[in-house]
């Protein structure tokens, strides 16, 4: 048996947050630490706001996310902390629920949607709805910063069963972890993201839909749903996108009311976003 909590403790092994390490993490990182208050849906186990407090921020941190034992073990993480000999209360806020569950009204500066997590928004429906709430709750002249694997590249096409990782829990269990696309509808693929002992043995079985959205319908949800866009790269360094591009990443604003008197927005160049570790290219990694 391989339990929720054993997958959440897995996730953190897997995908530790280091922008020292990754351009993807620092891209955000640096988001983050500018923004007075910040949301970020999807948050998983909430590493990002944990590093964030740590390095200073003073200002409100949220995290939002459906998974609930990535959430226990946020908080957990905020509780061990509190123990171990700091005198602060990290103050952040965790909030169980998807984008669109999004209530709060004009209260933050930046949101985010980190590891690819924008493509679990796999319905029109759900995009929209998602979209609509993490507009309403950014200020004007809030920011909202996501990236998503560009279709372009066609990274499902290396999600297989010859792939496989080996991991090593630290109590010493080791893993076997291998992924098998099982249909592609449209921008929709489908996956099967398998968990197993080290002879095999399957421990535990997760499916997951992601959306590969192109670059103009991606704007054209943006737009739709209130949204400026401040740039479009390929890559965390904001390089320009190409037709070799690997990924999109977005920053889009949430117009100031004078901004609507401006002029339109032109996109701004953007490159290839350097493949993230291997471990953020499939299932819970993209859908915390």
């Amino acid at each position: 048996m391989f339990s929720d909590d054993d997958a959440a403790e897995l996730y953190d092994l897997l995908n530790p947050w280091d922008p020292g390490r990754w351009p993807t993490d620092r891209f955000y990182d640096e988001l983050v630490m500018a923004a007075g208050s910040v949301l970020d849906v999807g948050c998983g186990t909430g590493a990002m706001l944990h590093r964030a407090r740590e390095q200073g921020h003073l200002g409100r941190l949220v995290g939002l996310d459906p998974d609930h034992a990535a959430l226990t073990r946020a908080r957990l993480r905020s509780h061990t902390e509190q123990r171990s000999g700091t005198e602060r209360v990290d103050g952040i806020e965790w909030v169980d629920g998807v984008a669109s569950d999004a209530d709060w009204q004009a209260e933050f500066d930046l949101a985010t949607m980190t590891s690819n997590a924008f493509q679990c928004l796999v319905t029109d429906e759900d995009l929209r709805a998602s979209l609509v709430a993490v507009h309403r709750a950014l200020r004007p002249g809030g920011r909202f910063a996501f990236e998503t694997r560009h279709p372009q590249a066609r990274a499902w096409e290396s999600w297989n069963p010859a792939e496989v990782s080996e991991v090593q829990l630290p109590d010493g269990r080791g893993l076997r972890l291998w992924h098998e696309v099982e249909s592609v509808s449209g921008d929709v693929v489908t996956f099967a993201e398998t968990t197993a002992d080290p002879d095999g043995g399957v421990l535990r079985v997760d499916r997951t839909s992601l959306r590969f959205l192109d670059v103009e319908p991606l704007r054209a949800f943006l737009t739709e749903a209130g949204f400026e866009l401040e740039g479009q790269y390929g890559d965390a360094q904001r390089g320009p996108l190409t037709a070799t591009s690997r990924q999109i990443v977005t920053i889009a604003r949430r117009p100031r009311p004078a901004d609507r008197q401006g002029a339109a927005w032109r996109p701004a160049d953007s490159l290839l976003l350097r493949h993230s570790r291997r471990s953020r290219q499939y299932g819970r990694t993209a859908c915390r």
